[in-house]
């Protein structure tokens, strides 16, 4: 009668303990997942889930010397810039949503109008959490957060462990993209900021034609109203390229694993 093999417990461990790495930084900086308001054990388990087949089907395996060694600290190291750098691509889509938010919550006159945002654990404006809340909404709607998991496991095969270094060009690649951020916030608080300026230009023009007349009292009623107004209108255009930036950030994801 032959015996059962008893498989090496401990190794097995420290090889999934490795595969959720790459997953967990990627979730850990990308947006709805690596919101402070997501359990830990959430995060882990999507970690887990993803990481073990991808770490399969790659060939993945622990480094000989062991995890506290040089080649496991740099596999490690290694696997966490990958996953950041993921999971940043796409988090800068969000953080252009805040920015044309806190563009158009100054426009309106609201910028004290802060409220605690669940996600980030800090404060935002109110127009930032609305385009927030739209952009994560759109996202999902799309299967943006199933794009991002595929990208993630497609990067084992571009990026093996063990050889998952960025070069000096994806390292480029990411931070001029990260100066685009400004542009995108911009292009999306533009049909609203305009119109806003035209009325604080419009403002002024009635404050120098009667000088007695109280500009607060009247102007940010005015501002407020036209500013919620123009929201309403402008929803469908804002949610349009808000979809853009973030099928920019997807893009930029692919480059990132050289897809």
């Amino acid at each position: 009668m032959e015996g059962f093999a008893i498989p090496n417990v401990e190794a097995q461990l420290q090889l999934w303990m490795l595969a959720m790495i790459r997953p967990g930084a990627a979730f850990l900086a990308a947006p709805i997942f690596g919101g402070s308001n997501v359990p830990v054990q959430l995060r882990l388990v999507l970690a887990l889930a993803v990481g073990i087949p991808a770490a399969s089907a790659s060939g993945m395996a622990v480094p000989v010397e062991g995890i506290i060694s040089l080649p496991g600290f740099l596999l490690i190291i290694a696997e966490v810039v990958a996953g950041v750098a993921i999971g940043f691509a796409l988090q800068i889509g969000f953080a252009a949503s805040l920015l044309a938010g806190e563009a158009i919550s100054n426009a309106m006159g609201i910028a004290f109008a802060a409220i605690a945002d669940p996600a980030n654990g800090t404060m935002s404006p109110a127009i930032g959490q609305y385009l927030s809340m739209l952009a994560t909404f759109l996202l999902l709607a799309t299967d943006g957060h199933l794009a991002l998991i595929g990208i993630i496991v497609e990067s084992y095969a571009a990026l093996p462990p063990g050889n998952a270094w960025l070069s000096s060009e994806t390292m480029m690649g990411i931070a001029q993209f990260g100066g685009l951020l400004f542009a995108a916030g911009l292009s999306i608080a533009l049909p609203v900021g305009c119109a806003l300026i035209m009325v604080q230009i419009m403002m002024g023009m009635v404050a120098r034609s009667a000088p007695t007349l109280n500009l607060f009292a009247v102007g940010l009623p005015a501002t407020l109203l036209a500013g919620v107004v123009l929201l309403a209108i402008a929803t469908p255009v804002m949610a349009d390229t808000i979809m853009a930036t973030m099928r920019h950030t997807l893009d930029n994801a692919d480059a990132i694993i050289g897809r």
